[in-house]
């Protein structure tokens, strides 16, 4: 795994970077089911007293769910923040289906995923469209959260973090060089797999991904920029990849649909220091 990857060199100061664990729910829970889960997750939190100063916690649900979580944010004062799964490139017209910047950011939508390996698989979407979404969604005033991550073909004929490097480079290009952005370092091997990728492996890639930056950006983008890590995510293994250096929280799948285990998850610094 350490193959191709960029030289040591003197490493950016930690920085102050609030860690993110963010909820992609896909195509799960309707909007009554959602309102459910948020209720009984906010009081997961509060009968933990759980810091949202400290470890942020997103969720991102359905398009069709984003109104009533929204409401119910905005009614109880709740302190999760709200995510979509996807944007659209384009600010308005004939394209049918398609959910504009501007009509997320009607609903308080903080947070959009942009590039996830399900939409660039499943959908054919290539580096050109998630460039164009990533610039839509800053443009309408949200953080786009940027995914890349590889194939096990691309790692075997790339090596380590070539994709993933490929991919930051291109979505972030259009961004002027005050724009915010998160990273989400997936490798499509390990998503929904039950075989995460080790907290070495995924603190390489996100090490990769920091001295990308640094080079594309520089030192100030680099050291304020989250990089998460997201695949096969579960409160067994979050502590360890918490740890490392340059991940600084988890997109989580499938373990966010699960009340208690993902109050575990959010909980990871009480893991971390009763190691």
């Amino acid at each position: 795994m350490n193959d191709q990857l960029p030289e040591l060199r003197e490493p950016l100061p930690q920085g102050d970077r609030t860690p993110l664990i963010a909820g992609n729910w896909k195509m799960h829970l309707d909007h009554l089911q959602a309102i459910a889960f948020v209720q009984k997750l906010s009081w997961g939190l509060k009968d933990v007293r759980h810091d949202f100063g400290e470890v942020e916690v997103a969720v991102f649900p359905p398009f069709t769910d984003l109104r009533s979580v929204q409401t119910l944010l905005a009614a109880d004062k709740l302190s999760l923040t709200l995510g979509a799964q996807d944007v659209s490139p384009h600010e308005s017209g004939a394209f049918t289906g398609d959910v504009s910047a501007a009509m997320l950011g009607k609903l308080d939508v903080r947070y959009v995923l942009v590039g996830h390996s399900e939409r660039r698989q499943g959908h054919q979407e290539g580096d050109d469209t998630v460039a164009a979404k990533t610039l839509a969604a800053h443009t309408a005033g949200m953080v786009p959260v940027i995914c890349v991550g590889e194939t096990a073909e691309d790692l075997e004929t790339h090596g380590a973090a070539a994709i993933p490097l490929a991919q930051l480079a291109a979505a972030i290009a259009p961004l002027p060089a005050d724009a915010e952005f998160v990273v989400a370092y997936e490798p499509v091997w390990a998503i929904g797999s039950g075989q995460a990728a080790t907290p070495e492996q995924a603190e390489d890639v996100a090490r990769a991904l920091r001295e990308s930056l640094r080079d594309l950006r520089g030192d100030d983008v680099a050291t304020a920029t989250r990089i998460l890590y997201g695949g096969s995510v579960a409160s067994q293994n979050v502590a360890g990849f918490l740890r490392q250096p340059n991940v600084d929280g988890a997109l989580v799948g499938g373990a966010s649909l699960k009340v208690d285990e993902f109050t575990r998850i959010v909980q990871f610094k009480k893991h971390v220091t009763s190691a």
